[in-house]
C-alpha cells in the first residue's frame, strides 16, 4: 500500500517521542496539505522513516486510519 494523499494520520495520532509530539496532536513538520516537511531528510525520525502504511493501519480513509492508530498508541501507553 501507498500512503493515502492529504492524509497525515501516522504523524497526528501517535506520539513521536524523539520530537516531543504527544499522541492526537500534529507534528510541527506537517504541512497544511498533510505532507511531511521533513520527508527524506535526515533530521527524519526513525520511528516515522520505519512506519509503512497498510491496509489494517490506515484503513479504507484517513478517518479511519486516526482512529486505528489512536487506538494502538492507546493500547501501547505504558501504565
Amino acid at each position: 500500500m501507498e500512503c493515502r494523499s492529504d492524509c497525515g494520520a501516522c504523524c497526528i495520532a501517535p506520539s513521536i517521542t524523539s520530537l516531543n509530539k504527544p499522541a492526537g496532536e500534529p507534528c510541527r513538520h506537517l504541512t497544511d496539505n498533510h505532507l511531511c516537511s521533513i520527508f527524506g531528510l535526515p533530521e527524519r525520525p526513525q520511528a516515522c522513516a520505519d512506519f509503512m502504511p497498510e491496509l489494517e493501519i490506515c484503513g479504507s480513509n484517513r478517518d479511519e486510519a486516526l482512529i486505528t492508530l489512536l487506538e494502538l498508541e492507546a493500547s501501547t501507553k505504558p501504565l
